[in-house]
């Protein structure tokens, strides 16, 4: 188990920072496409306890706190999350942008 933990960890921070960020959409930043390039590989599976994309039940109390509580957390990290996933080249309205999909109902 403590193995399984190390490599979550490893691959928490070591994946992300090896993609590029997700290009921009005409008009605007693509959420979706920040999050499949760079928060994914953690939010998708629930790694370390992240809350899965479009998952009402664990977003709930988290949104209760506020978009701008997210938006911190995501930007400078949290708990086991890096700051921005990882990726330091990610734009801050990339990482908002990819908040505003995985908390979207």
């Amino acid at each position: 188990m403590k193995a399984i933990h190390t490599l979550a960890i490893a691959a928490a921070f070591l994946a992300p920072a090896a993609m590029a960020a997700a290009p921009a959409a005409k008009g605007g930043v693509n959420g979706e496409k920040v999050y499949a390039a760079n928060c994914a590989s953690c939010h998708a599976a629930g790694v370390l306890g992240a809350p899965k994309a479009g998952d009402k039940a664990a977003w709930a109390p988290r949104v209760k706190q506020g978009k701008e509580v997210l938006y911190t957390h995501g930007l400078q990290g949290f708990k086991m999350m890096p700051p921005k996933g990882g990726n330091p080249g990610l734009k801050d309205e990339e990482v908002k942008a990819a908040i505003d999909f995985m908390t979207k109902s």
